[in-house]
């Protein structure tokens, strides 16, 4: 004896109009109008954000790093720009295309600050009348050299110290808390001799030699 399946109504109607659905979407464009300029939107945030990074490693002399992040750049710009020849006659994917751009920028220098990689010279001048900072600098394990040198208002002390980029704020801090008058600058190093530069006491050695190029 065999069975009659029987269709339930509800199901059926839930059935068509799901038909209708995809058959609307196919037939309008929609995934090509909304998805295709988000996939070129994500994609050139993450091969600009890449290229950003990629620079920063290059200019630190980093070419163990640059180069993986050279190769995952190129092949995520071909994957949009391949998007973006597929689809000319959509003007969304070209606003997607130059908007990935931008926030890639922004994205890139944000994840670079975040990462902080490398380190810097920093250059106090503060008067003479401050001779602690420098004691200070070097308990907080931060190598100093005093210069003594001549201001318009008088006697300046020069001091110079280098610093992991991720240790910049606390030595601003200290010095600060000495000074808050006191004039510095800050440059990228990209190559130094690590023999006088003693260890962080935050990054968990000790010695001379802690610091990598």
């Amino acid at each position: 004896m065999s069975r009659r399946r029987v269709r339930r109504p509800g199901l059926v109607i839930e059935q068509e109009k799901f038909t209708m659905f995809t058959e609307a979407v196919g037939g309008s464009g929609l995934v090509s109008m909304v998805a295709v300029p988000l996939l070129v939107f994500l994609a050139r945030i993450l091969d600009v954000t890449l290229s950003t990074l990629r620079i920063s490693m290059v200019y630190r002399g980093l070419k163990h790093l640059a180069a993986p992040l050279g190769f995952l750049e190129a092949l995520v710009w071909v994957l949009a720009i391949s998007q973006v020849m597929q689809h000319l006659d959509n003007w969304i994917t070209y606003l997607a295309f130059a908007l990935g751009f931008g926030a890639g920028n922004f994205v890139g220098l944000l994840l670079e600050e975040r990462l902080a990689f490398g380190n810097l010279i920093l250059r106090v001048i503060t008067p003479n009348t401050d001779p602690g900072l420098s004691s200070a600098l070097w308990n907080a394990g931060f190598g100093v050299t005093n210069v003594n040198a001549h201001g318009e208002s008088g006697p300046v002390k020069i001091i110079f110290t280098v610093v992991k980029r991720r240790d910049l704020q606390k030595a601003i801090a200290l010095i600060k808390t000495f000074n808050k008058d006191a004039f510095y600058t800050i440059e990228d190093v990209r190559f130094f001799n690590e023999t006088y530069v003693p260890a962080s006491k935050n990054s968990g050695s000790s010695g001379l030699f802690s610091i990598r190029k």
